[in-house]
């Protein structure tokens, strides 16, 4: 069936943002969501990277929010896909201590996501 459009914000700010993206297994990162596979985006540092913060948070664009696209891919394999994502992303840092980590220029820092 695929073609189903969701976007979330994530616990964990941009920096949540973007691991949840670097650990999908069968979403692509990619700017256009208009495939027939299964697409993720950050929409603040990608898409929507050259609007003023202000006029993107007023858009609802955070620097937290997640986009994703759902393509004809098994629906099962991609909510796993999702849930282990989400556990890397927003669990297993909180077990790790809020480490530090650096991810596609975000460096995190007991929970604080900066460039």
């Amino acid at each position: 069936m695929g073609g189903g459009m969701l976007s979330f914000r994530i616990k964990g700010g941009a920096a949540a943002a973007e691991r949840f993206c670097q650990s999908t297994a069968i979403f692509t990162l990619a700017e256009s969501l208009g495939g027939v596979e299964s697409l993720v985006e950050v929409p603040s540092s990608m898409t929507h990277s050259g609007i003023p913060k202000d006029q993107r948070e007023k858009a609802g664009v955070w620097d937290d929010l997640v986009r994703i696209s759902c393509g004809v891919e098994d629906a099962e394999d991609l909510k796993a896909d999702v849930l282990q994502a989400l556990e890397k992303a927003v669990v297993a840092p909180k077990i790790n201590g809020f480490e530090h980590m650096k991810i596609n220029g975000f460096e995190e820092t007991n929970g604080h996501a900066h460039r």
